[in-house]
């Protein structure tokens, strides 16, 4: 369907081209070759990207595992709400047979593949289902590399598997392009990593130079538990134009901190991550925050989570950074920016117009 709506705005294009040239007095002549010369170079993009899409192909999954695919995979199992998200967005979600467990808590899928919701559960990655997965006979299976240890057991039975593991935002492209590259999706996972580093370098260029206030970002689960330096939130503050008050935090998941640490650090603003357990006026009511200028300005924010966590690495997690920016720094990236923004991913990648 990408390609049909591909070749057919090629089409529009070249039509347009004439209308102008016949306005501007330009000759048919010229305007036609410049059609056909559009027209080729899109013939010759699109024939490249097939020919990227060949199989067999040879990847190394994310923990170094040297894959061959023999064939281009039509049914799928992924054991990793994060791989499954971005197959959707690869546009594979028709060859999804099973996914990974409480799907139905994942909001993504109901607004952008509901049928997914309807499918046989392979479990976690604590309670992995190896029997259920290989009974779905799938071609392609793809599980976090938490289940590495269940990838022998798989491979003994027949089934090729890879392993991803995207927790930082370098990692989650390369997952991208690995899945691109497995699935017959390369051009797909392309555009995704190019409609990201488009919207990121341009907020960069608004963003650069300017005041970086201090930004205290909270887990889901307890707001006495900060994003470090090491996790993948801390990315998203920086590349909005913020600086964490955290960053001396270690290690790879949320660290433990006390009222005590809030009021040295007192940051400029507070963010709640997506889908939080507490609420923005819970903390802005806390006695034990009372002097924290975030707190007496306001400025405490909990990041939407109505369509995916995107403070975590999700395929839309360059969303967290684009919304983030907009309550940094609202008169340079403002909330009209980001919810177009919003649109376009959405739209674009996932098939569906976010509700204004």
């Amino acid at each position: 369907m990408k390609k049909r709506l591909s070749l057919l705005l090629v089409a529009l294009l070249s039509l347009s081209l004439v209308a102008c040239a016949s306005k501007d007095g330009t000759t048919e002549e010229s305007t036609s070759t410049q059609a056909v010369e559009t027209t080729e170079e899109t013939t010759e993009e699109t024939a490249a990207a097939e020919e990227e899409a060949a199989f067999p192909v040879t990847v190394t999954d994310q923990v170094g595992r040297e894959v061959t695919i023999e064939e281009e995979p039509q049914t799928l199992v992924s054991g990793y709400y994060i791989s499954t998200s971005l197959l959707i967005a690869l546009g594979q979600e028709d060859k999804l047979v099973g996914i990974e467990a409480k799907a139905d808590s994942r909001p993504i899928y109901g607004l952008a593949a509901p049928e997914l919701l309807e499918l046989p559960s392979v479990g976690t990655a604590k309670e992995f289902d190896l029997e259920g997965c290989a009974a779905l006979e799938p071609d392609l299976i793809i599980l976090p590399a938490k289940l590495q240890d269940t990838i022998p057991s798989l491979e003994e039975l027949g089934f090729t598997v890879l392993a991803v593991n995207p927790e930082d935002q370098a990692l989650l492209d390369e997952a991208i392009t690995l899945l691109g590259d497995a699935t017959g999706a390369a051009a797909e996972a392309q555009a995704l990593l190019d409609w990201n580093e488009t919207a990121l370098s341009d907020l960069a260029g608004k963003v650069e130079g300017v005041e970086t206030p201090s930004v205290l970002l909270t887990s889901n689960s307890a707001f006495l538990a900060a994003a470090g330096g090491e996790m993948y939130q801390n990315s998203l503050i920086q590349q909005a134009g913020g600086v964490n008050v955290a960053s001396d935090l270690t290690g790879n998941d949320w660290g433990e901190i006390s009222y005590e640490q809030v009021l040295a650090w007192n940051p400029d603003v507070i963010v709640l991550a997506g889908e939080a357990d507490y609420t923005v006026d819970e903390v802005l009511a806390d006695s034990n925050l009372a002097g924290v200028t975030a707190v007496e300005n306001g400025a405490v924010y909990a990041m939407p989570g109505e369509y995916e966590a995107w403070d975590s690495p999700v395929p839309s997690g360059v969303l967290g950074t684009l919304y983030l920016a907009s309550v940094l720094h609202p008169d340079l990236y403002s909330s009209a920016d980001f919810d177009a923004a919003l649109t376009s991913f959405y739209e674009t990648f996932y098939g569906f117009t976010p509700a204004a």
